[in-house]
């Protein structure tokens, strides 16, 4: 295959690169930014082409655990459960550094690393600290999509007309930092999978920009598992072929992926070159909350079952409350031993009452469980949400039992969600 052809470097670098968390008027001779004559802004990046922000809170969960408990600064941390059959959620980047990964089953993430901290979880904080960057992105940008809790897509075509876009991006990263104390990373380009893999050499707390016309070369040097789609499995198939890196898939023709991998052959050879087309989608409410709970020993007690689907439905219900939302549907999920998924669903009327949700859910667990084998996993889903304040009931009265859950919400806020429970939660 012939050499890929790129044309010659002009005087300016084609990449920006700001570090840490300095202000856009604190670019230091590392950037290639230069000011214009009035200094106010940087010359047109982005002129007469897309510009699509990605912002990705750097170890979210970490963070915010961070936030919560400051001893935990600087140490190795891993988020997850404590059972034989917990994964890591999260880890920090001192537990990365000695091998840890996401997903990875927490037993061995402790072998190598046994001085890592294991926290299981704090997931009400997360939600809140999650809607906090989101209110601050939707009051500053006008066309965001919320990809997960903790990633960004943000439309900024026509900006570099006023304030700009590089500055523009770099203000809302400082202010995220600033008014949450939660660090990020980003990546500023034409399109969404050129800035995705930008904010993951921005990492962590930096941010980079690939300007319009250099996303080829960009994307060229970086193993080809930087591709938003590759994952490991198809990553160690392109590199028995020969094509680990970005560049070499930038010099086949697509016909030989398409004929490899069909039609995913033909994204894989744009995503290469940089064209990617999705547009940024504006951010929706959520439709359902959900949880759901894995056993540590699979169990075929009711009486143990309901206490579960009771917990989960206190959490949800808490959940709920604090976002100012009622639902009118919940579903039931079970898991067996023999690995059989088995699920339900019912109407309700709608409600952010504990009791309401509780009651229906063990009816519905009824109705539902007709096997008597063991369980190794339930799961509770509340949807059709509606907005209603914080009245429990959307077509009701408030009531003492409005009053009982306000007050056990203030609690929770104050103290932590396991402060006070509902018995029938407990076991």
């Amino acid at each position: 295959m012939s050499p890929l052809n790129l044309p010659p470097l002009p005087p300016e670098p084609g990449f920006f690169f700001g570090e840490g968390s300095r202000s856009s008027d604190d670019w230091g001779q590392d950037s290639v930014t230069p000011k214009n004559g009035s200094g106010d802004r940087e010359p047109e990046t982005f002129e007469g082409a897309r510009c699509v922000l990605h912002l990705d809170l750097d170890t979210f969960f970490v963070s915010v655990e961070r936030l919560m408990d400051g001893r935990l600064r600087g140490k190795p941390l891993i988020i997850g459960g404590g059972g034989d059959r917990a994964v890591v959620s999260s880890c920090s980047y001192e537990a990365r550094s000695m091998g840890v990964s996401s997903g990875m089953p927490v037993r061995m993430a402790l072998r190598l690393c046994p001085e890592a901290i294991l926290v299981r979880g704090h997931a009400e904080q997360y939600g809140e600290y999650s809607r906090m960057v989101t209110s601050l992105i939707q009051e500053a940008l006008p066309v965001v999509e919320k990809a997960s809790v903790d990633e960004f897509y943000a439309d900024l075509s026509g900006m570099d007309k006023y304030l700009g876009c590089l500055r523009l991006a770099t203000e809302l990263r400082n202010r995220i930092a600033r008014e949450t104390g939660l660090p990020s990373s980003l990546g500023l380009s034409v399109n969404k999978t050129v800035s995705k893999v930008a904010t993951g050499q921005a990492k962590p707390d930096n941010q980079y920009c690939v300007r319009k016309g250099y996303e080829v070369r960009f994307l060229a040097p970086l193993p080809v598992r930087k591709i938003p789609m590759v994952g490991p499995v198809w990553s160690a198939q392109l590199e028995e072929l020969g094509l680990g890196r970005i560049q070499q898939l930038q010099e086949v023709p697509c016909e030989y992926l398409v004929r490899l991998f069909g039609k995913n052959g033909v994204m894989l050879w744009e995503k290469a070159r940089g064209v990617d087309p999705q547009p940024v989608l504006p951010y929706r409410e959520q439709k359902s909350l959900s949880a759901e709970r894995t056993f540590e020993q699979d169990s075929a007690d009711p009486l143990f079952l309901k206490t579960k689907l009771r917990s989960l439905a206190e959490g949800l219900g808490y959940e709920l409350r604090s976002q100012g939302l009622v639902c009118g549907c919940l579903t039931i999920r079970l898991r067996y031993a023999d690995f059989e998924t088995v699920s339900r669903q019912q109407k309700i009327p709608y409600t952010a009452s504990d009791r309401l949700i509780m009651d229906s859910a063990c009816t519905l667990f009824e109705r539902l469980y007709t096997r008597r084998m063991r369980v190794r996993l339930v799961g509770l889903r509340l949807s059709e949400l509606s907005r209603v304040g914080a009245q429990l009931d959307l077509f009701g009265d408030p009531s003492e039992e409005d009053a009982l859950h306000k007050t056990m919400d203030r609690l929770k806020e104050r103290f932590g969600t396991r402060v006070l429970r509902w018995a029938g939660g407990l076991g």
